[in-house]
């Protein structure tokens, strides 16, 4: 089996893992983790483009884990995290993280924030280098090992 074939297939099952655990994620700190993560992956090659975040925007609307939750609030939130690491990168980037880690404290939580990154990074065919460097920080920000996530 190819390589992305294999991460089609992992990045399917994590979705169905998430649509099992749907009402227990039902958390601010999940929610606003799972912003971040969004928009960390659609920056993570150093920028941001209005085209990627419509896309991302449109998947944050379409995912049914995270409808949950107010789906225009969802977009809010996305946005300004988004704004912020268009603002400036590096600084956008620890500030964006932090809220990431506020979902450390339940780690059911915490692996699904994990997991909707490496979905929403999938999405577009490609989870590329830029894409799983930052959800490998991510794991070390929510106290995850990586290597269980593969990445």
């Amino acid at each position: 089996m190819a390589l992305w074939d294999r991460f089609k297939q992992s990045a399917q099952s994590m979705q169905s893992q998430l649509v099992a655990k749907k009402n227990d994620l039902k958390s601010g700190a999940f929610r606003d983790a799972s912003m971040a993560i969004c928009a960390l992956v659609a920056a993570a090659d150093g920028s941001i483009d209005q085209a990627e975040t419509a896309k991302v925007a449109q998947l944050i609307g379409s995912n049914e884990v995270l409808q949950n939750f107010d789906r225009t609030d969802l977009e809010r939130r996305f946005h300004g995290y988004a704004n912020q690491l268009s603002a400036d990168f590096q600084v956008g980037k620890v500030q964006v993280m932090q809220e990431v880690a506020k979902a450390k404290k339940k780690q059911d939580e915490a692996r699904a924030v994990i997991q909707i990154g490496i979905v929403i990074g999938g999405a577009d065919g490609n989870f590329d280098p830029q894409e799983r460097a930052v959800v490998r920080e991510a794991c070390f920000a929510l106290g995850i090992n990586p290597a269980e996530f593969d990445l």
